[in-house]
């Protein structure tokens, strides 16, 4: 698993904000210092997680580590979701041979959607970006965390 210090891995990182539709997907850079959007992958409905399209990102973008986001209860509880959530973890540790970190997401899709109202914008039509956003707010956060600045 990534520490949540830091230790031992450097290079990118590639967040998963995952859900029944669409994985929106973000990268930092070399220093883990900024998130950026990726992509979105969608799955079809009844059809299984897009496990070798995520393999193929991780190696294209050659990322040392993985943050998957854990969709907690409001009330912090585990339920379904979160379980699901720690399955992919295990998956993707397994398939990818790199460490895997779960990251509280509650509210990362709300504040995507916040930010994108905030620049005058819509959801509307646009809601592979507004994954995409929830995964680099996920991931930002985790680095931000990491660094010890809680920004």
């Amino acid at each position: 698993m990534l520490r949540h210090d830091g230790a031992g891995v450097t290079g990118r990182i590639l967040a998963v904000d995952w859900g029944e539709r669409r994985i929106g997907l973000a990268l930092s850079d070399e220093h883990q210092v900024l998130a950026q959007p990726l992509t979105t992958l969608t799955r079809r409905t009844g059809k299984r997680f897009p496990m070798q399209r995520l393999l193929t990102l991780i190696q294209q973008h050659g990322a040392t580590g993985v943050v998957v986001g854990l969709p907690l209860a409001a009330d912090g509880s585990e339920g379904e979701p979160a379980h699901q959530a720690r399955e992919l973890a295990g998956h993707i540790a397994r398939r990818a041979g790199l460490p895997v970190a779960l990251w509280d997401e509650r509210f990362t899709t709300a504040r995507a959607l916040q930010a994108v109202r905030e620049m005058g914008g819509s959801a509307r039509g646009r809601k592979a970006d507004l994954d995409a956003l929830a995964a680099t707010l996920l991931l930002q956060h985790y680095l931000d965390a990491r660094r010890g600045s809680g920004t």
